[in-house]
């Protein structure tokens, strides 16, 4: 290994180094006290609620860990938004389970917390997959209510989707573990079965310290919502359990009986390892967004054999299309070339930058893969599409309008893995998250933004230097250091991928040795939900 691949791969285990102390952070949720406090009310909390009740020695995939991260400090956090989300397996049925975090503010819903379960919810309808609520929630926040309340994509957009989901067929099951009050009582009660944990678990629309300032009626909690009053005089309830374990059996033992889901069909033969080491990627990728790298290195240490049919290999050189396998699964890959290549006219191009021929490439590339049903997978590392006048007169916005319009009519299902900069409308044409990737995952030391940091670290720079020679200030060169610096920092800190993944703009920040799982995850879930709809690019221009 070369001195620049030893920099490389220093630099970059340290980030990953980073992302695994991140994650620690973030799985004592509320912190030991708060786990301890559950324990002696005989809970489990939300993390062990989910490891006692997956497939032991199967794939685990959390989706959108950092939710939340570093948004609500003056509210004394909210790690993971509160509610823990995975992608398992139980009883050998792929599912998703989401479980609140009671010790984190009693469970209560955040702005972020709401976005996340609707994130769940939006995977499970895609593709079909079984979901199962673990509720232990205090409700809304209120300090936060006017953001989570009354807007479409907020707390009662939750319920709808509970009926939808109903009405497509698709499994739903909740088990009452703790606290589930207010509006919150709906989500199990429109599940296809609830389960109550005795003693514990609680659910009613009004506390008894409410029903008291309401009506003036004096009950306790349990007597006006427990086990009891809701499998044996309300009905409110489908199951009572003992305890939380043995609500996770119950649970277990429903799955256990769903039958089989007509499959899409997606092709997938016996999986075979990558002959190149992936553990090489780290010494593969650059210590800077700035430099070149040969994104084909990647791409043979993330696939099968390593093995990749490369389509139109000699055309459109600053995107690399081709055929492959990821864990068996048969998938077309559009990825950005990151060296710097000839052009047909013997043009240099640089890399990460996409030009009207590999535009025209990805697209029909797109729609090849739409006519055999074949996954697609974005590898993004793109600073834009090409300016200047040259492009501008060679039709650059027609081209890239057509991969735009080739994407978002895409039918099969797509994921996006951003290994680097994702900027601009390059974001956009390589399956950003505004065009449902069915998963969205980024590399620890990824970029997302509207642009890359230098160029809008100076943009800015401009502007607010005019706003203060307007004002009549002196404005000196170590002023301009000083500012340029603040709004770099500011700048850089918007465009991290953790940035990102606190808004859930991906799904998770991942170590780039997963993405074969996530990929291979995402497949599978996809393949419960037959595709219905045909292929059809619209009207674009030529």
């Amino acid at each position: 290994m070369d001195i620049e691949a030893n920099k490389n791969e220093d630099h970059n285990k340290l980030l990953l180094s980073d992302l695994n102390h991140r994650l620690q952070e973030i799985y004592r949720g509320g912190g030991k006290k708060k786990t301890e406090k559950l324990h002696k009310k005989g809970k489990l909390s939300a993390r062990e609620r989910i490891d006692y009740l997956i497939d032991d020695d199967t794939e685990v995939f959390e989706i959108a860990a950092f939710a939340g991260d570093g948004m609500y400090e003056e509210h004394g956090g909210a790690p993971a938004g509160g509610v823990v989300i995975v992608m398992a397996y139980v009883s050998g049925k792929q599912c998703l389970i989401v479980a609140n975090d009671a010790t984190v503010k009693a469970g209560a819903w955040f702005p972020i917390t709401g976005k996340k379960n609707l994130r769940a919810q939006e995977i499970a309808m895609e593709n079909r997959l079984p979901i199962i609520y673990l509720v232990d929630s205090a409700g809304v926040y209120l300090p936060m209510q006017d953001e989570i309340f009354p807007d479409k994509e907020h707390f009662g957009r939750i319920f709808r989707n509970n009926a939808i989901m109903s009405s497509m067929g698709i499994t739903q099951i909740s088990a009452v573990m703790g606290s589930c009050v207010a509006g919150g009582a709906y989500l199990p009660i429109m599940s296809d079965e609830a389960l109550i944990v005795d003693k514990t678990g609680t659910i009613f629309l009004a506390g008894s310290y409410l029903v008291k300032a309401a009506i003036g009626e004096s009950i306790d909690n349990e007597t006006l919502g427990g086990a009891t009053t809701h499998c044996e005089v309300s009905g409110v309830t489908d199951y009572k359990a003992k305890d939380d374990r043995d609500a996770l059996d119950k649970i277990r033992n429903i799955m256990d009986k769903i039958g089989d889901f007509d499959k899409a069909g997606f092709n997938r033969v016996k999986p075979k390892a990558p002959k190149k080491d992936p553990k090489e990627i780290y010494s593969i990728i650059p210590d800077s967004r700035d430099k070149p790298y040969d994104t084909m290195e990647v791409i043979e240490r993330l696939v099968d054999d390593s093995e990749f049919e490369e389509y139109k290999a000699g055309y459109g050189q600053t995107i690399l299309c081709g055929y492959a396998r990821i864990e068996g699964w048969a998938v077309g890959i559009v990825a950005n070339q990151r060296k710097i290549v000839k052009s047909k006219t013997g043009q240099m191009q640089i890399g990460g930058v996409i030009y009207s021929d590999s535009a025209d490439k990805a697209t029909r590339f797109i729609a090849n893969c739409n006519q055999k049903k074949i996954p697609l997978v974005f590898l993004q590392d793109v600073t834009g599409f090409m300016v200047g006048s040259k492009s501008e007169h060679g039709g650059i916005i027609k081209d890239g309008a057509k991969m735009v319009n080739a994407v978002s009519n895409s039918i099969v299902p797509k994921f996006t893995v951003v290994m680097g900069n994702s900027y601009g409308a390059g974001n956009y044409a390589m399956c950003g998250k505004a065009y449902d990737p069915r998963l969205i995952v980024a590399w620890p030391w990824a970029k997302l933004a509207v642009m890359g940091g230098s160029q809008a670290a100076k943009v800015l720079l401009q502007i607010e230097k005019a706003s203060i020679k307007t004002e009549g200030e002196e404005f000196t060169p170590e002023d301009e250091k000083a500012l340029l610096d603040k709004i770099t920092k500011r700048y850089d800190k918007q465009t991290s991928a953790y940035y990102a993944a606190s808004r859930i703009w991906t799904d998770a920040v991942i170590d780039p040795l997963d993405t074969r799982k996530v990929i291979s995850m995402g497949i599978e879930a996809a393949n419960h939900a037959p595709i219905e709809k045909k292929f059809n690019l619209g009207v674009i221009q030529t």
